[in-house]
This record gives structure tokens, sequence and C-alpha cells, in this order.
């Protein structure tokens, strides 16, 4: 079994329910706090025993790339300031791994995104972390505890939660079995189901580790929910086939994709801050009382 040492991270959507500013600003650079939010995913990624990651960005998304760059001007007036404390923290994060970027060309879907990036992965198993979904667990992140299912039964694993039934058909669901503790067998799924098409309520909610087969499978698979090609589907497939498990992992997930998610976020991650944390505590209780 080979070791999981490669990531993809999907970033080419739009970012609608981000509007009016994704039009001018990739969602995935706004700020939770002080970093982009695609540098905590990098960083998931990298405390997970990833060492390359590549990220499918897409037209007027440059400012991904540049943030994962070095800026010699930037850096050099900084150092002229004295402030090296600053930049060792930037070249820290920014260096978590090593990041490759490649643009796809059309927005036709996750699955068409996750096909792009079949020359980078190769034969490899690789972790898929959602661009919108920005996962805490401070000891265990979530993408490690997937990496550790497929080290046990190697297959494909889907990271899943339960969702409310009112909202499943936003969603995908799951037909699973119980396997141990909080991991399940996998042998059927279907995206954004009716009511009557519902298998469970569990649903891949941010991160799925992938085996190379999905790559085949997805040269097959036609335009789905929303006439794109869904990567839901071509997982139906792989469950099917190979087999699937889910693991109902353990941390909470902010969708970084909708206004609410994204300030819900800032708010908290704001709290856990060494440096804000008791200020904006003491500034948030100002606030409630007056509620």
């Amino acid at each position: 079994m080979k070791k999981v040492t490669k990531a993809v991270i999907p970033a080419a959507g739009l970012g609608t329910r981000m509007l009016p500013i994704a039009r001018v600003v990739p969602k995935e650079v706004l700020p939770v706090v002080d970093r982009p939010a695609m540098s905590y995913l990098v960083e998931e990624a990298a405390k997970s025993g990833i060492t390359d990651v590549l990220i499918i960005t897409g037209r007027n998304k440059e400012a991904i790339e540049n943030y994962f760059d070095y800026s010699v001007e930037y850096e050099q007036k900084l150092v002229e300031k004295g402030k090296t404390d600053v930049l060792e923290i930037i070249h820290g994060d920014i260096n978590l791994c090593r990041v490759y970027f490649i643009r796809q060309k059309e927005t036709k879907g996750l699955g068409h995104a996750i096909s792009c990036a079949k020359s980078f992965v190769g034969d490899e198993p690789f972790s898929v972390l959602y661009g919108d979904d920005l996962m805490y667990n401070e000891n265990y992140p979530v993408t490690k505890q997937l990496i550790d299912v497929y080290e046990k039964y190697g297959k494909a694993v889907a990271g899943v939660a339960k969702v409310d039934p009112s909202v499943i058909h936003k969603y995908c669901s799951l037909k699973v079995d119980h396997l141990e503790n909080n991991i399940y067998s996998v042998s059927d799924m279907i995206e954004k189901p009716k009511p009557d098409q519902v298998f469970s309520y569990y649903s891949i909610l941010g991160r799925v580790l992938l085996t190379p087969e999905i790559f085949d499978i997805l040269e097959h698979t036609a335009p789905g929910a929303g006439n794109e090609i869904q990567l839901t589907d071509a997982m139906k497939v792989l469950s099917q086939t190979v087999g699937m498990t889910a693991v109902e992992y353990d941390g909470k997930r902010y969708d970084l994709g909708s206004k609410a998610g994204w300030l819900s976020a800032n708010v908290e991650f704001a709290l856990r801050s060494k440096e804000l944390g008791e200020d904006f505590r003491k500034y948030l209780k100002e606030i409630a009382a007056g509620l």
C-alpha cells in the first residue's frame, strides 16, 4: 500500500454565495482573522503528513498563487524595518509543503476539477480538501483521520457527518453499513437526492481520500446534477466496484463559501487566538449584553 503524500484542493468555483466581494477577490484568500482561508487547508494537509499539494484554480484567482510565493520587495521592507519575526511567520506559513497550481479552464463541476489532477497524482492515493470547507481539530486533523482509515482498510475514504433531514436534498446521501466505532462501509450514494432516494442522513462534507481508479471512472462520468460532472457520481461507481469506506470525522466544519460560515469562522478563530482572544472575548461580551 502506497503512503498518502499528495493532496488536491479544488478552488476554481465562482463563489456566487460570497458575492459581491467574490467578483474581485477569490473567496479562498478572504481572511480568517489574519490568514487567507486557503492557508488553513494547506496547513491541515501538512500536519497530516502531506508533502505535495495541488491547488486547482480558475480565471482571476492569481492571488492564491501569489500568497504561496515570496514577495522580494515586500520582504525587503520588513527587513529594513527590523521585523524579521514577522518574516519568519510568513515564510513558515507559505513553506508548509510543496504547493503546485493548475487552472481548470472550464467550470464543469467538482468531478471535472479532480480529473485535472491526474498527471499530478499518478498511481497514488490522494487526499481531497474541498476549498470551501475549513475544519478545526487542533490535535487530530480531519485529513489525518481519513488517512488512518485508508491505511487500515486500503480503500477510498469519505469524510462524513450527519445532516438535518430537512437539508439532505442539498447534499449527497450515502448507503452505509457499520464496521467499527465511527467507521462505515459505503456501497452506494446519490447527489442531491429526492425524498424517496435518501439512503441515510450521512453526507460527504469537505474531505475525501481517493484512489487512482477514480480517474478512469471520471473519464466516463456524464454530467449529473446542475449539468456538471459530479465527483459524487464517480465515487458512487467506485463504491460499487472496488469499494469505499466512510469515517464520521471528529472536527468542526466551517462553510467558508457562505457569508454566515465565514463570519462564524472569524469569530471562533479569533477567540482561540493567543494574541486576540482575551480582548476579543471581552468585546463580544459587551456586544452581547446589548442585544
